[in-house]
């Protein structure tokens, strides 16, 4: 008989020496909060509840968003079990155990709790299972897989997708180079280190978070020329007139909006305006969006207006600063994580380029390639969502020439740019000809930063884009 565990109980029970294969006595069969130990050799399933563990970022409280699983399924470790959403991302809850679920706490857009059970699993008694309360705060992990996630007080950043594929490829990730953010493992990071262990070779995989855009000859066909102009798409959801007052609890980033912009409020804006002509640009954009595309990135003009903003951060770095709440101290930031406004279904989400002052314009295409993606599927994590301190809000996009937009604390600056149109303009002769122009609004916080350095910034801003080979000399 092998038991896995001795509690001390009140009380003690004997068992018919049939049982007994071991011991020369009777088995004992211990008694404690309704855990039994069985001396069969069939084991019995044990429940154990799988909580909602802590997220960071002080987040107390998520919305369940989505169920992978029903009860009744079967899951192991790293399995995903739900997505939730926080006022400030969506975080995907992953299976500490190998078992069956067998109660579901929630229903779809519940409000689920820190520390409160999210789903039961019953898991096989005879592999033993940690205390409850170690099941809540720390999953199980064997000395081997926590020298792949630790060296030397370095954790190797992978999702559970990949941590798995490694697993089952008995691959340690401590000896896999990651090229992705961070340091971080991708799954072609995995294929590529097996395929050089056995000699195989692999057809090159893009990165799971880009989509390249197909070539002009893979386009649908049949789509006649007068689609080619943009026409304002109605939104497509369904008109119900009920004829009744509707209340809805504001959440998700919605939520997180309400306190942001009731912060920003309390600065006094300072706005400017100017207009850009991106007719040189827009030439370089043209031939250098082929080569993009063939490295699986897909080049838009605001790859480029992310590194003039840092060009410029580096001259005027009080627009790459924050200010303490008393506005007693002002604190440089050192990295330029530049923040993009994104229009999503989920609303208006700023995820933001980190350390763009030593990112090339083509590793920020890609890293923003990355952000739309998982921004359009609403699987931004919460780095991606925090530590910004300069924003760009692209709303020409979607339309309009001049805005005027609303500083995210604790930042100090934000511009909007406009759409770009072809409008006539005069050379230095005096002749008239077609010019690619795109209007910025910018607000910056009057405490801090006065007219004339905004003004200056945005002449720098604006050298930059009207003379792109001039950003060579500035480059890093």
């Amino acid at each position: 008989v092998c038991i896995h565990r001795i509690r001390s109980c009140s009380s003690i029970r004997f068992i018919k020496s049939k049982y007994v294969c071991v011991f020369d006595k009777s088995a004992l069969k211990f008694s404690h909060q309704q855990r039994l130990f069985r001396t069969s050799a069939v084991s019995c399933g044990q429940i154990v509840q799988f909580k909602l563990s802590d997220i960071g970022e002080g987040i107390t409280e998520v919305t369940v968003k989505e169920w992978y699983i029903k009860e009744g399924d079967s899951v192991s470790q790293f399995d995903s079990i739900c997505e939730v959403q926080s006022d400030k991302a969506s975080v995907t809850i992953t299976s500490r155990y190998d078992g069956i679920i067998r109660k579901l706490h929630y229903n779809l857009d519940e409000i689920a709790y820190v520390g409160k059970p999210l789903v039961d699993i019953e898991i096989d008694a005879s592999k033993g299972v940690a205390p409850e309360e170690d099941v809540v705060e720390t999953p199980p992990m064997s000395h081997e897989e926590h020298t792949h996630q630790e060296i030397k007080g370095h954790k190797t950043l992978a999702t559970p997708a990949v941590r798995r594929l490694a697993m089952e490829n008995n691959i340690k990730l401590s000896e896999v180079v990651g090229t992705g953010k961070d340091n971080r493992i991708l799954k072609e990071d995995i294929l590529n280190y097996l395929a050089k262990q056995t000699g195989a070779i692999l057809p090159p995989s893009p990165k799971a978070e880009i989509i390249p855009p197909l070539p002009k000859s893979e386009t649908v066909p049949a789509a006649p020329k007068d689609k080619a102009r943009k026409i304002p798409v109605p939104v497509s959801r369904p008109i119900v007139f009920s004829g009744k007052d509707k209340t809805e609890p504001i959440t998700g980033f919605h939520k997180a909006m309400v306190k942001t912009m009731s912060a920003a409020l309390k600065i006094p804006h300072f706005g400017y305006c100017d207009e850009i002509d991106l007719t040189q640009l827009v030439q370089l954009r043209e031939e250098l969006k082929p080569l993009a595309q063939t490295r699986g990135v897909n080049l838009s003009f605001m790859p480029f207006f992310i590194k003039a903003a840092s060009l410029g951060l580096l001259q005027y770095p009080i627009l790459n600063a924050s200010l303490d709440e008393s506005c007693q101290n002002v604190t440089y930031k050192a990295s330029h994580n530049i923040g993009v406004a994104m229009d999503t279904e989920q609303g208006l989400i700023v995820p933001n380029v980190k350390n763009v002052q030593v990112c090339s314009v083509f590793e920020i295409a890609s890293e923003l390639n990355r952000l739309q993606s998982l921004g359009s599927a609403g699987q931004l994590g919460t780095n991606d969502l925090t530590g910004g301190t300069f924003t760009l809000s692209n709303i020409g996009t979607i339309g309009g020439t001049y805005a005027k937009p609303v500083i995210l604390p604790p930042e100090v600056a934000i511009g909007a740019l406009g759409k770009i149109q072809v409008l006539p303009r005069f050379n230095r002769k005096g002749e008239v000809f077609k010019a690619q122009i795109m209007n910025v609004s910018w607000s910056a916080d009057h405490r801090i930063i006065d007219g004339a350095t905004m003004a200056r910034f945005s002449n720098l801003w604006k050298s930059y884009l009207e003379n792109p080979a001039s950003m060579l000399l500035d480059l890093k």
